[in-house]
């Protein structure tokens, strides 16, 4: 028996950016992490979490990351550990899904976590607003297969295509925040009724 998939705005979203030393998961370092919920198909700031990363030595900061996501190594100094960090994540992760801009970084960076912790990796559903947007566009090319250009999975160019406005990047939390609104507004254009059919 099927059973079926809850109404969309029933589901709490967990948005969730990570900033890293670099884009190899098995090697580099989380430096921040940031999330902010959606319930209730509202997003919550008043509920958002950050915080920076203190390294354990074993993962590797890229000199050029830095550049990207300006998070210097004085600053982390007295940050929590991941472990700690991850314990909020967790948390946070129980309440509903997990939602994020290209799940293939993201999600691989949180797996090494928690396995190198000792922590098991919790049943989730993962939406992906990259996937919604080649959903889109899929939808878009069938009625105007003249008229549809690629789209951008850069999380501040897919923004400006569907009319959000500009935020800084590379900030955890502004980067949680600006994926939870491009997923409102692609979950609005895909007319998605369902969880179902966000994935």
């Amino acid at each position: 028996m099927l059973w079926p998939s809850p109404p969309w705005d029933e589901v709490t979203y967990w948005a969730l950016d990570l900033e890293t030393g670099g884009l190899d998961a098995r090697h580099d370092a989380i430096v921040s992490v940031g999330m902010v919920p959606i319930r209730h198909g509202v997003i919550r700031l008043g509920d958002a979490f950050e915080s920076l990363v203190r390294s354990d030595g074993t993962s590797t900061v890229r000199p050029d990351s830095v550049a990207v996501h300006e998070v210097v190594p004085a600053e982390v100094r007295g940050a929590p550990r991941l472990s700690e960090v991850l314990v909020s994540v967790d948390a946070r992760l129980a309440e509903g899904a997990l939602l994020v801009h290209n799940a293939a970084i993201d999600v691989a960076f949180l797996r090494r976590a928690y396995a190198e912790h000792r922590m098991k990796w919790p049943k989730l559903v993962v939406v992906d607003t990259v996937q919604l947007i080649f959903k889109l566009a899929k939808r878009r090319r069938f009625l105007e297969p003249d008229s549809v250009k690629e789209p951008s999975i850069n999380l501040s160019a897919a923004r400006q295509e569907l009319g959000l406005p500009p935020y800084p990047a590379h900030n955890a939390l502004m980067d949680a925040v600006a994926t939870a609104e491009l997923f409102l507004v692609l979950r609005q254009k895909l007319a998605a009724r369902t969880l179902g059919q966000l994935r």
